[in-house]
């Protein structure tokens, strides 16, 4: 059975940093793609950020470009995402899926075996 799990989240100031762990289970993650997504309160789920298979391509929303970084340590089956100087405006629930066919880095119908999410507030 896979399983996606993301945890590492929290309430943090504005200005704060947290990491994020994507643990897997069930596959062979140096097959897949594996990206962040992230929803608010209201909204629609957004790409976050993607990662390669192997790990030489990422990619990042407009908005957390410079702030995040997206990392994986296949021996360990973990993808990670790094963030750093956030804001209120990161608030969200943070999932992380599996990418299974071949399409634009943000499209949420190209993924599968969504985690449950983990919660990050950035508040004072």
């Amino acid at each position: 059975q896979v399983q996606l799990v993301a945890s590492g989240g929290g309430l943090v100031q504005p200005g704060g940093s947290l990491r994020l762990s994507c643990s897997t289970s069930g596959l062979r993650l140096d097959n897949y793609a594996i990206a962040w997504f992230r929803q608010a309160p209201g909204k629609e789920r957004e790409g976050v950020s993607y990662i390669s298979s192997l790990g030489p391509i990422t990619n990042y929303a407009d908005s957390v470009k410079g702030r995040f970084t997206i990392s994986r340590d296949n021996a360990k089956n973990t993808v990670y995402l790094e963030m750093s100087s956030l804001k209120s405006e990161d608030t969200a629930v943070y999932s992380c899926a599996a990418q299974i066919r071949s399409a634009l880095w943000w499209q949420r119908n190209s993924y599968a075996y969504w985690g449950q999410g983990t919660q990050v507030t950035v508040s004072l």
